[in-house]
């Protein structure tokens, strides 16, 4: 038989014809998987492996195509993967080349929102401590939307019937599509350079979920962020919400909703002053009314209608605290001055009749500074009360009472601390000549059981040189006294002097 040729081929022709018979039975297909061993290098390609329960296969999304992927890949995700086969020959190793993809069970753009939502979350842009308050009174509000839209007409109709006279500052922007999101972050960047801006509203019409993306870019969320006026976010109908709807200051259910939001209506405004002003001018009237009352009330008082009234009976209570502190100064010294006598009455010797004469002469010295001090008092007071009697004369009647009433306290407190002060003095002083003159006194070593031996003459027995035998004698005892004579005499021995 004839030997059969035999066809061989290299690894490079064999994987030249594997390469193209894939690309022809598998050009473009839907596979479905599980993403698993995710990468992605500096390149911006995405490299990972779809797989399932008994198989794999390698898969690459190019950075061209992977921006049009609003999601964002992660391991264990479930995907639908739209591409076509493809043999990498320097490793031999097929793999899917995709060009869509789309996560199962979950529209890409939701997905998409749901992990940028998650994303700024965490981050705190959403927490409310961070969002202002509106204005309650604009002068400057910014609007950017597009200028063609209903939503603009339906914002000035609103602002321009509830408060004319605003400055509205518009910049036009497109509000979907892939160059909405750059357009919208340049604007909010214009209009921070306008000092006098208040207030910000972004916002559009209603529409689909990719009509209202742009709202939804993260680029848009961060500008809203960093806006320094407060900022209202008004996106589509009611029930839309969007990513900056989370992070604006207010969301506005609405475009029309947000210009109600952001003005307040002039006639409610107007209506609230004329309220106020009536609530003032009746209070101011009420305070005038009570003020009016109680000058009436202070001129009825018989201390203005009749001036000098006050001042007799304040003259009268001079004159009677005056007697009052007389009579009991002279009484304090007619006490202290029987007690004087009564000592002086007591019989003493020499020495201690001396010391009570310098005492008494002391006493009558006090009492006659007592008197002069207390006569200068009186003229004193008496001068300030005639000084106080010609003012009334001379000036305002409730000012010359006023300053009466005045001098009247200032000197009751001057006489009494004078007198406390002089009867102080006195007290003290007299207690000092009383201690003095019962250490001098005899009778005090007489109660410690001594005698005082004196002659019939009276003269006091020193020493025995003084007396004979047979001279009459009397001791003197604290209590009482004894008749004596004498019987001896002896001197005492120098030696046991001490």
């Amino acid at each position: 038989m004839r030997e059969v040729e035999r066809k061989v081929y290299t690894v490079s022709e064999l994987t030249a014809s594997i390469k193209a018979a894939l690309e022809e039975h598998f050009p473009m297909f839907w596979v479905e998987g599980e993403i698993s061993n995710l990468r992605m290098p500096g390149s911006g390609h995405a490299y990972f492996t779809l797989k399932d329960e008994g198989a794999q296969i390698s898969a690459v999304l190019f950075r061209g195509r992977g921006r049009r992927v609003r999601f964002e890949l992660e391991d264990g995700m479930q995907v639908m993967a739209f591409g076509g086969l493809d043999l990498y020959a320097a490793r031999g190793q097929y793999q899917l080349v995709v060009e869509m993809m789309e996560p199962k069970g979950l529209g890409a753009l939701q997905l998409a929102f749901e992990q940028l939502k998650r994303k700024l979350e965490a981050e705190g842009l959403f927490d409310d401590g961070r969002k202002r308050p509106l204005p309650a009174y604009p002068r400057v509000i910014g609007i950017v939307t597009s200028p063609t839209g209903a939503a603009i007409r339906d914002m000035l109709n609103i602002i321009g019937r509830r408060f004319g006279d605003l400055q509205i500052l518009i910049t036009p922007v497109r509000v979907q599509g892939d160059e909405a999101p750059g357009e919208i972050v340049q604007a909010l960047a214009h209009l921070q350079t306008i000092v006098e801006l208040d207030v910000i509203i972004v916002g559009r019409g209603g529409g689909s979920i990719e009509d209202l993306w742009a709202f939804n870019d993260e680029r848009v969320a961060r500008a809203l962020v960093a806006c320094r006026v407060p900022v209202i976010s008004a996106v589509g109908h009611e029930t839309d919400f969007t990513i900056a709807d989370f992070v604006a200051d207010l969301r506005a259910p609405t475009p029309s909703g947000a210009a109600e939001l952001v003005v307040r209506e002039k006639l409610a405004v107007i209506a609230t002053l004329v309220d106020l002003y009536a609530r003032l001018k009746q209070a101011i009237a009420a305070e005038v009314e009570a003020r009016r009352e109680r000058v009436d009330y202070l001129l009825r008082r018989r201390v203005l209608t009749d001036p000098s009234r006050g001042l007799r009976d304040l003259h009268r209570r001079l004159d009677d605290l005056d007697g009052r502190l007389k009579q009991a100064i002279g009484a304090h010294v007619s006490t202290q001055g029987e007690r004087v006598r009564s000592l002086l009455r007591r019989r003493v010797l020499t020495e201690p009749t001396r010391a009570l004469r310098d005492l008494h002469r002391r006493l009558e010295e006090l009492r006659g500074r007592l008197r002069l001090g207390l006569r200068a008092n009186q003229r004193h007071a008496s001068h300030r009360l005639a000084l106080a009697m010609s003012a009334l004369r001379s000036r305002d009647p409730r000012a010359a009472v006023e300053s009466a009433h005045t001098l009247l306290s200032q000197l009751r407190g001057r006489l009494a601390s004078s007198a406390a002060h002089q009867a102080k003095t006195s007290r003290a002083r007299f207690a000092e000549a009383v201690g003095r003159l019962e250490s001098l006194s005899p009778l005090a070593v007489l109660s410690r059981g001594y005698g005082l031996t004196r002659l019939a003459s009276g003269e006091v027995v020193r020493s025995a040189t003084q007396v004979m035998v047979g001279d009459p004698l009397e001791i003197l005892l604290h209590r009482g006294a004894l008749g004596a004579r004498v019987t001896e005499v002896r001197e005492r021995d120098e030696r046991h002097q001490v």
